[in-house]
């Protein structure tokens, strides 16, 4: 099966059914991703006053959205990743990247976490970078997800009638 030939609000991903599913029914895509790294960026804001949540930090592993669909008790997660397969290659490639980076600061804070003895100066750097860097990069993952393209990739293609929906919704 050929996971990337539905059409978004055709169908059995009508705009009726996705918001049903709390699926953003012009994009395709649903906020229930970013549970997952909302979780670790929390963990990493209580460090300093919660040295033990270093642990679970530690345990976090990154999952891409279909990964994280599949493993979820999202009672439509079978719809969001058939939605997924659907949205529009530019607004798919610029939630990937985003997360990308996300994954990445992540993976540099468990390693500065993960490399010997764990001080209160090294946990304010970290809950400091969750903040100043993680926490404005999930935003931006938010805000992809509703219809809003990143401004640098933003002007490359004709806005389309999903991009204006998102606008306005």
């Amino acid at each position: 099966m050929d996971m990337y030939c539905d059409k978004i609000g055709i169908g059995e991903l009508s705009p009726e059914l996705l918001t049903h599913a709390n699926i953003n029914p012009s994009t395709g895509l649903a906020t229930d991703y970013l549970n997952h790294f909302n979780e670790v960026i929390m963990l990493l804001e209580m460090l300093p006053d919660i040295p033990d949540c270093a642990e679970d930090v530690l345990a976090w592993e990154p999952a891409d959205y279909t990964t994280h669909f599949r493993a979820s008790k999202f009672s439509e997660k079978e719809l969001a990743i058939r939605a997924y397969g659907a949205v529009e290659e530019r607004l798919r490639m610029a939630l990937e990247t985003c997360i990308a980076e996300i994954d990445q600061e992540v993976i540099a804070l468990q390693k500065m976490l993960g490399g010997g003895e764990i001080a209160g100066e090294l946990l304010h750097l970290v809950q400091d970078k969750a903040v100043s860097i993680i926490r404005p990069l999930l935003s931006q993952a938010g805000s992809i997800i509703h219809g809003h393209i990143p401004e640098e990739t933003a002007g490359l293609e004709d806005n389309t009638q999903a991009d204006v929906d998102a606008l306005f919704s």
